[in-house]
C-alpha cells in the first residue's frame, strides 16, 4: 500500500527526467495525502507529447454516482487492475507515471506505529505506475483522479507493509504510457517489485501522521 508520498524535486529537473513537454507548474511537497491533487505524467492519442497535470489522488471510476468512492480507491492491486471493473478501462487506456521522489510506510511497535520515509538510495526522483480517469458529475463538473498500482514488497519494505507501490525502472516508461498498447500481457510484466538494493528507508517524525503537516521537516530523519 501507498498511502503519503512527497515531490519536492525542482521542476527543471523534472522536465529533463521524464522528457515533459513543458515545465510543470509544481511547488515541493512533503506529505502528500489521498483526495489530495497529485503529480502526474500522461500520453494520449490525441496529444502524443509527455503532458504533465495534477489528479486527485483516488481513482473515480466513469460509472461512480459521485466523487467519495474515489477515497476508497487510492490503490490498485497490479494483479488484478486489468480485469477490475474500476480499473479496466483505465489500465487499457489511461495509464500514467506518478512522479514522486520518496513514500512513508508505518512500522508497527509496542503502542505506536513508527513511520519510516523510503527513497532512492541516490536521491533521483522515480516514478510510481498508475491510471487516472476523467470523470463527470450530474452537473457537468468534471475530475480528474488517479490510483497508484501496488505489488509484493521487495525485502526492503517487507517489514512494513505486504505491499508496495510499483516503482517503473524508467526504460518502462515510454510502454506504460503508449496509448496505443492496450494488452495486459505486454503490461504486467513491467509490474513488479523494485530492487531493494536501489532503496533506503530511514525512520521519521510522527509529523506525518497529520496531512496539514507538509514541510521538510516531515522527511528529516531522527538522530
Amino acid at each position: 500500500m501507498c498511502g503519503r508520498f512527497s515531490l519536492r524535486t525542482p521542476a527543471a529537473i523534472l522536465v529533463d527526467l521524464f522528457q515533459l513537454a513543458q515545465s510543470p507548474a509544481w511547488a515541493p511537497r512533503y506529505n502528500i495525502a489521498p483526495t489530495q491533487p497529485v503529480p502526474i505524467v500522461l500520453m494520449t492519442t490525441e496529444h502524443p507529447d509527455r503532458q504533465f497535470k495534477q489528479c486527485r489522488w483516488g481513482l473515480i471510476p466513469g460509472w461512480a454516482k459521485g466523487p467519495d468512492v474515489g477515497a476508497r480507491m487510492i490503490n490498485a492491486k497490479a494483479e488484478t487492475a486489468s480485469s477490475k471493473p474500476a480499473f479496466r478501462a483505465a489500465f487499457r487506456k489511461r495509464r500514467c507515471l506518478v512522479l514522486a521522489d520518496g513514500f512513508y510506510e508505518w512500522q508497527g511497535l509496542e503502542r505506536r506505529k513508527q513511520p519510516f520515509y523510503i527513497r532512492m538510495r541516490n536521491g533521483d526522483p522515480f516514478a510510481f505506475a498508475g491510471l487516472w480517469e476523467h470523470w463527470k458529475g450530474p452537473d457537468g463538473a468534471a475530475t480528474d483522479s488517479c490510483t497508484l498500482l501496488t505489488t509484493e514488497p521487495n525485502s526492503l519494505i517487507h517489514p512494513f507493509h505486504h505491499r508496495m507501490p510499483v516503482i517503473l525502472d524508467p526504460t518502462d516508461y515510454a510502454l506504460w504510457l503508449d496509448p496505443g498498447v492496450e494488452e495486459s500481457e505486454h503490461l504486467q510484466p513491467l509490474l513488479r517489485p523494485y530492487s531493494s538494493e536501489a532503496m533506503v528507508a530511514y525512520p521519521v517524525s510522527t509529523r506525518v501522521n497529520n496531512p496539514s503537516n507538509d514541510t521538510p521537516e516531515c522527511i528529516e530523519p531522527l538522530v
